[in-house]
């Protein structure tokens, strides 16, 4: 049975592709978990030039209510500022930010096919041989982010550009307000690392870089050969301090309870590889603020999802599971960080 999608979702490329005709979408199916963003794959079939065409693609829709509140534009435009550079990443086709084609504003891109995902595969023992080189990769690729021009790219016209002495109060308030608004119960450890962030301020931005803002694994395509074929999901996309993406991506909840930062290396060589790359430095002790700022910012992500949840305005499983699994493994990570456990 034809999803009830198919066909409005061809008649809307119809409309962005005047010089072809017979536009069919089939095999639209929806791709697991994606709070931020419903991710639908599907085959589009098309002639053109009197040559019967098929591309398989990727939808990414707004849900009613997000795990983040997110900009769509934004998304996009990261995406095609990295296309064809040192970063892998899919091609973007179409933007639609009114609701009427699909209910929802949407985009829609090439789907990179043919490679896995899922931290839960990756860390199975299959892919032991090569974690190595995942890692040598995953951080270099966050070395080629960090290191690229924010005006360069075209970015400083969808992204505010902060003071580099004002990058982390920026993200500080703003994921602590969420946590005001969103929690559901005390969260008492991560209150002292909010005041232990206040009260130990990081040195200004070595540089004003694009921040990926989710990048860790799970959020990357890899094959059995250790290659890296795709960056994904960069809703969260923002001009900030470089090092919030190391932060992130070396935060514990990542360690997949394997001892490994991304659940593939140790610390020292996942951020060696990203200053070879960056031609950066990692202060360990900015370093150390950003990785427990970014326990809190998980924090209002997990709070967020379940404040969504509870409300009613998303029911989906994605949105509780988090919040179920996360968010006490999330205030045991800034324990650790903070040498507390």
């Amino acid at each position: 049975m034809a999803h009830p999608l198919e066909g409005r979702l061809a008649a809307y490329i119809a409309g962005r592709m005047p010089l072809a005709t017979g536009v069919a979408v089939t095999d639209l199916e929806r791709i697991s978990g994606g709070a931020s963003r419903e991710t639908y794959r599907f085959r589009l079939a098309w002639t053109e030039g009197g040559e019967a065409r098929q591309r398989k693609l990727i939808l990414r829709r707004d849900p009613p209510a997000s795990l983040i509140d997110t900009e769509r534009r934004v998304e996009f435009e990261a995406y095609r500022a990295f296309r064809g550079s040192a970063v892998p990443v899919p091609e973007m086709l179409w933007l639609e930010e009114a609701s009427e084609a699909l209910d929802h504003p949407f985009f829609v891109a090439e789907e990179i096919a043919g490679f896995q995902a899922s931290p839960q595969v990756l860390l199975s023992g299959a892919y032991d041989a090569v974690l190595p080189k995942i890692a040598t990769r995953k951080w270099t690729i966050l070395g080629e982010i960090a290191k690229a021009d924010p005006a360069a790219a075209g970015l400083t016209s969808f992204m505010d550009a902060p003071p580099l002495d004002a990058c982390w109060s920026r993200e500080l308030d703003h994921w602590e307000a969420l946590i005001d608004r969103d929690e559901a119960e005390p969260l008492p450890v991560t209150r002292a690392a909010i005041r232990w962030l206040r009260a130990n301020p990081p040195p200004p931005a070595q540089k004003l870089s694009v921040v990926h803002g989710d990048y860790r694994t799970g959020n990357f395509l890899y094959d059995e050969a250790g290659d890296i074929h795709g960056v994904l999901d960069w809703e969260m996309c923002h001009l900030g301090d470089p090092l919030e993406d190391l932060g992130w991506s070396l935060q514990p909840i990542w360690s997949f309870g394997s001892g490994r930062v991304g659940g593939l290396c140790t610390e020292a060589e996942a951020v060696a590889a990203w200053e070879a790359a960056s031609g950066l430095k990692a202060d360990p002790t900015a370093l150390k603020w950003w990785t427990l700022f970014n326990c809190v910012k998980g924090q209002g992500i997990w709070v967020g999802s379940a404040a969504a949840f509870n409300s009613g305005g998303n029911r989906a499983p994605i949105m509780i599971y988090p919040a179920w699994w996360l968010i006490n493994a999330q205030e045991r990570a800034m324990l650790k960080v903070m040498g507390k456990l």
